[in-house]
C-alpha cells in the first residue's frame, strides 16, 4: 500500500506507466475533451460514468466511434467502491470528474450530493492508497469553496460589476483567500477538495486540485444549473428564454476547453512536484466577461437577434464577482490561457451549430444498442485483464 513512508498489505497493481488513463465522470464535457486529448496522443483511456447527465451519451459514442478499442466505457458510480477499485488498480493516471454538480440540486438533495462529492472521492483516494505505486490524481474543485463573497468590496458598472481594490481587480481571486463553503454544493466539494490536500500530505498521494472556474467549449450539453455559457447559446439558439437570476451584472473568468487540458496535461507530467496544493483555474483577468455582455456577444453571433430574457432573483450562493488569480499556476508550470472570450465563444457557436445540423444526440438506436453492448464486456475484461498483467 503507497502511504508516503512505508507499504501495508493491500491491493497490488504492476501494472505501471503501461495503464490506461482512467477518468471519473469521463463521457462529461471536460472528460471527452480530455480523453480525446490523450487517446490522439495514442494514449489508452477508461471512461468510468454512470452516464446520468443528459448529453454525455453522445460524447461517449463520439469517442467509440473515432478511436475504437483504445477508448473503453465502464458503466459504474464513484459510490460503488467494490466496482472502482480494480478499475483503478490498472491505471497509470487519474482524473476525477464525476460529481453532483448543482447549487439548486444539493439544496434539493444535499444527502445524495455530499454521498456523490465527498464518499465517492474518498472511494478514489482509497483506491489509490492501497497501490504500491504513485499515480498521478487530479480532482476538480470548484470556485464555490471560497461562498459568496460577500466582503469584497464591488463597484456597479452599467454591465458588470467589478471590485473597488485595484490589487483585486488586477489579479483575481488567489488561494490565499479563506474558505468559505456556502450551500451544500460548496460543503461537499470543499470537503472532498481537503480530504485530497489531506490524502498527498497524510499518506503520500500523488494527488492535486483545481478550483474551477467557468469552463466552456465543445462536447458541452449546458443547462440552466451547470455549463451556463453553452446553456445562453444553446437557449438563443432555439429562441427559447434565458433566465437571469439577479440582475445580470454578474462577471466570471471564463476558460476555453483546450487550454483547460493543456493545464490538466502539465499537471499529471509534473505531478511530483505539484501534489498536494490546490490551484485556482478560469481565463483570469484577460478572460473577464459578465452575464449581460456575453448576451451581447450571443447577439452579435445571431446576426442582430437579441435572446430572449427573463429575470429572476439570486440564487443561494451565487458570487457577484469571481474571477481566478492563474498566477501560482502559471509559476509553476508557465501555462497561461490562448484562446480569447471571442475565439472561444465562435467556436463553441460553430461546433453547436454542426450538433443541430447532424442531429448527433439522436443518432440510431443501433449505436446505442452497441456502446451498451460495449461497456458491458469491457467492465469485465478490465477487472480481469488489468489485474491480471
Amino acid at each position: 500500500m503507497h502511504n508516503g513512508k512505508q507499504e501495508q498489505s493491500g491491493t497490488r497493481s504492476s501494472n505501471g506507466a503501461d495503464g490506461y488513463v482512467l477518468i471519473t465522470g469521463g463521457s462529461g464535457f471536460v472528460g471527452a475533451n480530455l480523453a480525446q486529448r490523450l487517446l490522439a496522443e495514442g494514449r489508452r483511456v477508461v471512461l468510468y460514468d454512470n452516464l446520468s447527465r443528459p448529453g454525455v451519451e453522445s460524447n461517449a459514442r463520439w469517442l467509440a466511434r473515432e478511436y475504437g478499442p483504445r477508448v473503453r466505457l465502464v458503466r459504474g458510480d464513484v459510490r460503488d467502491p467494490g466496482k472502482l477499485q480494480p478499475i483503478v488498480a490498472g491505471a497509470s493516471a487519474v482524473y476525477h470528474f464525476a460529481a453532483q454538480v448543482a447549487v439548486t440540486t444539493s439544496l434539493l438533495e444535499p444527502i445524495e450530493d455530499f454521498e456523490i462529492n465527498v464518499r465517492g472521492t474518498l472511494n478514489v483516494l482509497e483506491a489509490l492508497r492501497r497501490l504500491d505505486r504513485p499515480v498521478p490524481l487530479l480532482f476538480t474543485s470548484t470556485n464555490k469553496v471560497y461562498g459568496g463573497l460577500e466582503d469584497v468590496a464591488l463597484q456597479e458598472g452599467e454591465q458588470s460589476y467589478l471590485p473597488s481594490d485595484a490589487a483585486l481587480r488586477a489579479d483575481g481571486i488567489s488561494e490565499q483567500r479563506p474558505l468559505d463553503f456556502h450551500s451544500p454544493y460548496g460543503c461537499s466539494k470543499g470537503a472532498a477538495d481537503q480530504y485530497v490536500i489531506d490524502y498527498a500530505r497524510s499518506f503520500g498521494l500523488r494527488a492535486t486540485v483545481f478550483r474551477m472556474s467557468c469552463i466552456y467549449g465543445p462536447r458541452q450539453f449546458g443547462t440552466e444549473d451547470q455549463g451556463w455559457v453553452a446553456h445562453f447559446l444553446i437557449r438563443a439558439a432555439a429562441r427559447q428564454p434565458i433566465v437571469i437570476y439577479g440582475d445580470g451584472k454578474q462577471v466570471r473568468d471564463v476558460l476555453f476547453v483546450s487550454d483547460l487540458i493543456d493545464a490538466m496535461l502539465l499537471t499529471e507530467r509534473h505531478s511530483e512536484a505539484l501534489s498536494g496544493e490546490a490551484f485556482n483555474m478560469g481565463g483570469g483577468p484577460g478572460n473577464v466577461i459578465s452575464l449581460l455582455q456575453l448576451l451581447d456577444q450571443i447577439t452579435l453571433l445571431g446576426g442582430g437577434q437579441r435572446p430572449l430574457l427573463r429575470f429572476d432573483e439570486p440564487r443561494v450562493g451565487d458570487q457577484r464577482y469571481y474571477v481566478s488569480d492563474t498566477r501560482k499556476f502559471q509559476a509553476a508550470t508557465g501555462w497561461r490561457p490562448k484562446v480569447s472570450v471571442d475565439q472561444g465563444l465562435e467556436a463553441l457557436s460553430h461546433w453547436l451549430k454542426e450538433q443541430r445540423a447532424s442531429g448527433e444526440e439522436q443518432r440510431a438506436s443501433s449505436e446505442e444498442r452497441a456502446l451498451e453492448s460495449a461497456s458491458e464486456s469491457s467492465a469485465g475484461s478490465l477487472v480481469q485483464a488489468e489485474s491480471l498483467s
